[in-house]
């Protein structure tokens, strides 16, 4: 049994989503595989192919003909996106540290060994890179990216300065303790510390000019980021307790209307009652606000009642990480 451990040992798994990046493929391992042989690391280079339309799935089947001991490939049937993409690529990670890079040679392979002694010798569970010099493009994508991480920082409560940067490295429990899914690969950093996982750290890396094709992702993209970013809060603040939400705010629109209720009825009784002249409670637009609040109480409580009825029937209601046990 020790020997077979012995011999599956692996220090480093390398996570390549792509999209059309058939160009840049042969270099990028190349690239890799000589840094991996300088410091002696074992290792394996996951391509994920994320439902290319060009010919970069036949590119990775020839390098893995050539060197299938260190190439493994995953081949959607369509575009799924990052996010599926890192979940399959972690999925199949077996290293020890476990490396994303983007497949646009953008991500320089050179930083693998500084990160790799951040995780290993430092302890750290993440590190990010963060591209500090960027060769984009100033207004479409630098600014936007300045205000989407400025509000990430101020959300998340990570100190990071380009979560989004596709060169990251992790221990491998990490990778195997959180889920990427939908647009969340923006956030693994925020998933990680919401795992548990709170030492996370920071690399200033190089960012290269892109060599081959187009960047694939747009302006949209930030729009999508910033309504993720609330979903994951909500998520990670109301996610196992739903009624702590729905019920207060349903609560105090509920009271807040009833409220109201009793006092445009308490005017118009004291209009009889001083023989003055005043609306019809019926007409009166305060009646109908105030009714409509109540009715939206109503709604927002039984949403939260739904809910937890919901979470308490769920078989992941009581999944939680253990660290260590003795």
């Amino acid at each position: 049994m020790q020997n077979d451990q012995a011999v599956n040992h692996m220090d480093i798994s390398v996570i390549v989503p792509l999209f059309n990046e058939e160009e840049s493929l042969p270099k990028l391992y190349e690239w890799i595989a000589r840094v991996m042989k300088e410091n002696k690391f074992s290792y394996e280079v996951i391509f994920v192919n994320d439902g290319s339309t060009d010919g970069s799935w036949h590119v990775i089947q020839e390098l893995n003909r050539q060197d299938d001991k260190h190439i493994h490939g995953i081949c959607f049937r369509r575009n799924y996106g990052k996010s599926a993409a890192l979940y399959c690529g972690f999925k199949a990670a077996q290293g020890d540290v476990v490396i994303t890079m983007d497949a646009d040679l953008q991500d320089s392979p050179d930083e693998i060994p500084e990160l790799y002694r951040m995780i290993r010798e430092e302890g750290y569970d993440l590190v990010s890179g963060w591209k500090q010099k960027r060769y984009d493009n100033k207004l479409t994508k630098n600014l936007p990216s300045k205000l989407f991480n400025a509000t990430a920082r101020r959300v998340t409560g990570i100190r990071l300065h380009d979560m989004n940067c596709g060169l990251k490295v992790y221990r491998l429990e990490v990778v195997k303790n959180i889920e990427v899914f939908s647009e969340m690969h923006r956030y693994i950093p925020y998933l990680a510390k919401n795992a548990g996982f709170t030492k996370i750290g920071e690399k200033v890396v190089q960012h290269r000019k892109r060599e081959f094709g187009v960047s694939k992702f747009g302006l949209n993209r930030f729009v999508n980021g910033y309504l993720d970013l609330l979903t994951l809060w909500f998520l990670n603040r109301f996610g196992k307790q739903p009624m702590h939400f729905f019920g207060l705010v349903g609560s105090l629109m509920f009271f807040i209307g009833f409220v109201a209720v009793i006092v445009v009825g308490s005017m118009k009784l004291y209009a009889i009652a001083h023989h003055v002249r005043a609306m019809l409670v019926g007409v009166n637009p305060y009646f109908h606000i105030a009714i409509l609040m109540m009715i939206l109480g109503c709604m927002l409580f039984l949403a939260g009642f739904l809910a937890e009825i919901v979470i308490r029937n769920s078989p992941s209601r009581n999944d939680y990480l253990i660290r260590e046990e003795i």
